[in-house]
């Protein structure tokens, strides 16, 4: 076997709209396509002594133990590889169960697709699958759990964490679309204006203030105490003469922390001599310069949460421990303990396993006790020093016992410090009776409280803490999402969301879109290049200034990676012509047009699908959709246009002229086709087709006919509005014309275009490109000798795999099947062959060049007409 390509899908794909995390693995099974499971000797027994657990997968037969019968019966090994990678993601914590396996058009190459909860992990299991697969077919030795570990700790380095996890998935609840920002805990929820930003538990509300005096243990113990907030006497030490100081002032017993630390780190406590304490003063400013001492209170470690200065969760915590039996040593009992099946590895589960330490060997030091040591029946071995979940402690809920006063105490700490998301940890015997009568006290307030203590306490009831957060966000009425456009198809798409990200913009909306050119946000120019994939979708639905965003989406993105956006509003496809097949396993129409019907698969259950009337696959697309459908057409004639149009559905038609839009027995005439520039005087044809789908999309969302009417009559095409796109420069004496049309539909359009054009001489510049079907490549050339009197055929850029020679053959095949007699020559440089076409016109001569590297040929075209310009001045 041998795998020829991996890949992760992060949105709507073409596998499904809905499961948005699949890993794609293109599979070459090599000799063993002629050899299925049950061709394979003891394979059977040696998956089942391996995995039993996959007893539960049902696979296509619907019952336990399917997936088995499969084997039994034979199946090849993409379909137990791809089950494979989703029993280890299982086995390491991480619950996934959709997968599918297909062959492609290509004998013994599959495409094995199964689901993931972390990309890196789904990757790891895709080739670990294949590792496992191999050992089975065999019958070497194989231990799959250095594998499942090691998915473990792959998870533990790149998950989000329980509280930012928890934030997220309540988002999520709530139709709330999220965006992780780099790799560490930074997440955008929402997109464009609407867009709130958090990291773990510190949220774009949270005041910096606040978390300075948070992190600032002195600060924030001088603010409580002037607001007459019960805290721990201690001070400040920096040195032993410091520590002295503050012994004497307050007594023993003491606690000893960093200044400026967090989750216990560096912390000793109940320290009763000054041996111990100047160790705990070194081991403290391993973390900071400046150190905390205070009193140690005695009591229960509780943690109240407060967000948005209101209390909603309470527990006590309780360090790591063990409970003595007066049999086994304190490593056993660890050992024993971490049997629990709450506990696992970091945070998989409710629980963390107790790993010993220096924090726990200093602790047992301190009682005199090793490791061996065996504890009296009933006797408590605390193992670490704090008492956070990460460590191996635990909670017990105690929200509902909670005394009025105190929690009017903790509200009110919350405004003293200022924090949103505030953590308030008290020292007391119990939090029923107020401080002031049991002598507890505050020990720390802090930013970033951690979640997972009330999200799963060990006791008690689980609190949903993610959801006050989100109310703080978004409160009632408040949008998360902004109106998305997202225009593909074969020919059009680039013009088409130019043309309606115009339209949005003439309707007071600060519109980010994206096309095969560039990143624009109000027209202004973000990044330069083809940026139709989902990285380009994102980067417009993450800028903070956007409020609608119009993405033009092409084939490459969504078979790469799938969609950039999790849904959309409006979906659009302009038409689905043959281009690009026989590439990424797309070799019909039927494939092309799956990759396409993502985009309107995804549409909000509410919103539109605007297609092509005259495509038939666009038709056929049509049939599996849930959301509403619109359609277009450049013939009012057309039998389907008139029958939606009857049946009550909204139709825009280019009739008599004009630019319709139809429903039932009633029409709106939007403009005359003439007076829309984009027509190029209603001479480019399949620029009306585009116009009517823009024109669709705009009055569907809500825009008045008059507003897009004068839209309309002012998108002026030009090289710097619709670079490559009917780009047509005046000469005094010849004219030329560049557009990016690369297919047999766009020559077609040009043709079409041209035979209305009066010209001495068309010349025609032409390349063809080396990923195209043979037949695609001569169709062009063919098309070509049709429209010119002469071509110039230039072939220096995307030989992709073929040589010069190879391709221009093709161009000479497909120029001799015309039957025409038509003049050529080669020339391979594209900016060569512009400036011989340019510096040989004659009077009349209209030169038009169909070019696939755009900025160049305009480029070079613009600085000949400035030229002349300068000339005449």
């Amino acid at each position: 076997m041998k795998i020829d390509k991996i890949q992760a899908l992060r949105g709507p794909n073409i596998w499904s709209v809905q499961r948005k995390k699949l890993i794609q693995m293109r599979l070459d099974l090599e000799e063993l396509e002629e050899r299925p499971t049950n061709k394979i000797e003891g394979f059977r027994e040696r998956i089942e002594a391996m995995f039993p657990t996959m007893i539960e997968h049902r696979c296509s037969e619907g019952c336990r133990g399917g997936f088995f019968s499969r084997v039994d019966r034979g199946t090849w090994m993409g379909h137990v590889i791809e089950h494979i990678a989703l029993e280890i993601q299982t086995l390491a914590g991480m619950e996934t169960g959709f997968g599918r396996t297909r062959e492609t058009k290509t004998p013994g190459i599959y495409n094995v697709v199964f689901s993931y909860t972390e990309e890196n992990v789904g990757l790891y299991a895709a080739e670990a699958a294949v590792r496992i697969a191999e050992a089975l077919i065999d019958g070497t030795d194989y231990n799959p759990e250095e594998d499942i570990q090691k998915m473990r700790e792959i998870r533990e380095r790149v998950r989000l964490g329980p509280s930012t996890g928890s934030i997220v998935e309540e988002a999520v609840a709530r139709d709330i679309p999220w965006i992780r920002l780099g790799t560490n805990s930074l997440v955008q929820l929402g997109y464009g204006v609407n867009q709130m930003r958090f990291q773990a538990t510190i949220t774009c509300k949270t005041s910096n203030i606040a978390v300075d005096i948070a992190c600032n243990k002195e600060e924030t113990k001088r603010m409580l105490d002037l607001a007459s907030i019960p805290v721990a006497s201690g001070g400040i030490c920096v040195d032993e003469e410091d520590l002295e100081t503050v012994v004497k002032k307050i007594g023993y017993p003491i606690v000893i922390k960093p200044l400026d630390g967090n989750h216990g780190k560096g912390a000793s406590i109940n320290v009763k001599t000054w041996e111990d304490a100047v160790s705990g003063l070194e081991y403290a400013k391993k973390y900071s310069r400046r150190v905390i001492v205070e009193k140690f209170i005695t009591g229960y470690d509780f943690r109240v949460l407060i967000i948005d200065n209101k209390l909603v969760a309470a527990a006590k915590r309780e360090p790591a421990h063990v409970k003595g039996d007066g049999k086994q040593t304190i490593q056993q009992l660890i050992d024993e303990t971490n049997l629990d099946p709450r506990r696992g590895y970091g945070h998989e589960n409710v629980l963390t396993q107790i790993d010993v330490d220096r924090d726990t060997e200093d602790l047992l030091i301190k009682y005199g006790y090793t490791l061996e040591t065996v504890p009296r029946k009933d006797e408590v071995v605390y193992l670490k020093s704090t008492a956070n979940l990460s460590t191996g402690g635990t909670s017990v809920d105690v929200t509902d016992m909670m005394h009025p006063e105190n929690i009017f105490l903790c509200e009110r700490i919350s405004r003293v410090i200022g924090l949103d998301i505030c953590g308030v940890d008290i020292m007391a015997e119990n939090l029923t009776q107020p401080l002031k009568e049991t002598g507890g006290c505050i020990l720390e307030v802090n930013a970033a409280p951690g979640f997972r203590m009330h999200l799963a306490p060990s006791e008690g009831l689980p609190r949903n803490v993610a959801a006050p957060v989100i109310d703080m966000l978004y409160p009632p009425g408040k949008p998360s999402r902004i109106p998305i456009i997202a225009v593909t198809g074969t020919n059009g798409k680039t013009t088409t969301t130019r043309l309606i990200a115009h339209i949005v913009k003439n309707n007071g909306y600060r519109v980010g879109f994206t096309t095969s050119d560039g990143i624009y946000v109000q027209n202004h120019l973000m990044e330069k290049g083809d940026t139709t994939g989902p990285i380009s979708a994102e980067y417009i639905l993450k800028d903070p200034t956007v409020e609608f965003a119009v993405l033009e989406t092409a084939r490459g993105g969504i078979l790469r990676s799938g969609l950039g956006f999790s849904r959309c509003d409006i979906g659009i496809i302009t038409n689905i012509q043959e281009d690009h097949l026989g590439l990424s396993d797309i070799h019909t129409l039927d494939d092309l047009a799956r990759v396409k019907a993502t985009v309107v698969r995804s549409i909000k259950k509410d919103g539109w699908a605007i297609l092509n009337a005259e495509d038939d696959q666009c038709l056929k697309i049509a049939n599996e959709l849930s959301c509403n459908v619109a359609y277009f057409s450049m013939d009012e004639n057309n039998p389907k246009a008139v029958q939606f149009a009857k049946e009550g559905k909204i139709v825009a038609v280019y009739e008599n002229g004009f630019i319709t839009i139809k429903k039932g027995e009633w029409k709106i005439r939007v403009e005359r086709a003439t007076h829309v520039p984009l027509t190029m005087g209603g001479k480019a044809k399949f620029m009306i087709a585009n116009v009517l789908a823009a024109t669709l999309a705009a009055y569907i969302q809500g825009f008045k006919t008059e507003d897009i009417s004068l839209s309309l009559q002012t998108f002026i095409p030009s090289a710097a509005q619709t670079p490559g796109r009917m780009n047509i420069f005046e000469f005094k004496k010849f004219k030329v014309l560049i557009d990016f049309a690369h297919n047999p539909a766009g020559y077609k359009g040009v043709e079409e275009y041209l035979s209305s054009v009066e010209a001495t001489k068309k010349i025609g510049i032409i390349a063809g490109v080396g990923d195209r079907r043979d037949e695609d490549i001569k169709e062009c050339a063919t098309i070509a000798a049709r429209m010119f009197d002469h071509i110039i055929i230039r072939q220096e850029k995307y030989l992709r795999g073929r040589t010069e020679e190879e391709i221009i053959g093709l161009i000479m095949e497909g120029i001799a099947a015309s039957g025409k007699t038509v003049t050529h020559e080669i020339i391979s440089k594209e900016t060569e062959a512009i400036k011989h076409a340019i510096d040989t016109a004659e009077d009349g001569t209209f030169i038009t060049a169909l070019s696939d590297v755009v900025t160049n040929a305009i480029e070079i075209v613009q600085s000949y007409l400035d030229k002349e310009q300068e000339e005449t001045v």
